[in-house]
């Protein structure tokens, strides 16, 4: 069951880089924040390597902060209320699995908030900034799947700082691996850019399926699942 919940948070943060409102602009924002163009890019790799590492862990230093804080707050309720959480956050996890599928419209998941780095003449530093901003601002497509983890946290508070580390490996390996080919990922999201709307209605999928099995306390099936297959195999 723990096992599910991690591979849950690592897609989530793919599923945010994948988003159609985040992974076209992301080359070109990492050569932006490198201090060089995407032409340059091959010429230019370490650095703008280095300016996605920095970048990544800007972002992850909030969501483990964020994990830290949930971790405090909710182990230290009664085991009953902890119930009443893990069905709360089932019912979130529902929410933005049907938001990612398209079924239901929310306005203010909609808007993108941005914050400013600006008199900063490091460019690294500028890129770590950035990553903390990115974390605090939240694109529209991040915020749902973000929103799931979190609800996914709320239901198993213990997990709250190791399941948002997850997530941020999810969403920043994939971040680095476009810093290291930054030219040939323009070419490869031009290409596949089309395909990739449909990871939201797959993974939404199995939100609305998590959010059920959390909601009515059954999340153990799929560990029980799990022994019944490796049984019949190792027979």
């Amino acid at each position: 069951m723990v096992e599910v919940s991690y591979l849950v948070a690592f897609g989530a943060g793919i599923v945010s880089f994948l988003a159609p409102c985040v992974l076209p602009l992301v080359p070109g924002f990492l050569v932006y924040l490198a201090g060089t163009t995407v032409r340059e890019g091959a010429a230019k790799r370490w650095d703008i390597l280095i300016a996605s590492i920095l970048f990544v862990v800007g972002f992850s230093v909030v969501f483990a902060i964020l994990g830290v804080l949930l971790n405090t707050i909710l182990t230290s309720v009664a085991s009953d209320v902890q119930v009443w959480l893990s069905r709360a956050g089932g019912l979130i996890i529902i929410f933005f699995g049907l938001y990612l599928m398209g079924l239901i419209r929310v306005s203010w998941l909609e808007k993108e908030y941005k914050f400013r780095v600006t008199g900063i003449k490091s460019k690294y530093v500028t890129a770590f900034l950035f990553g903390v901003a990115f974390a605090v601002g939240w694109t529209p497509c991040v915020g749902a799947a973000l929103g799931a983890i979190l609800g996914l946290a709320a239901s198993q508070p213990s997990l709250a700082f190791t399941l948002l580390l997850a997530y941020s490996l999810g969403l920043g390996l994939p971040f680095i691996i476009t810093g290291l080919f930054a030219s040939q990922a323009v070419v490869w999201i031009n290409k596949y850019s089309r395909v990739l709307g449909y990871i939201n209605i797959i993974f939404g999928a199995l939100l609305i399926v998590l959010g059920i099995l959390i909601f009515t306390q059954t999340l153990g099936l799929i560990a029980d699942l799990t022994m019944i297959n490796g049984y019949i195999l190792g027979s």
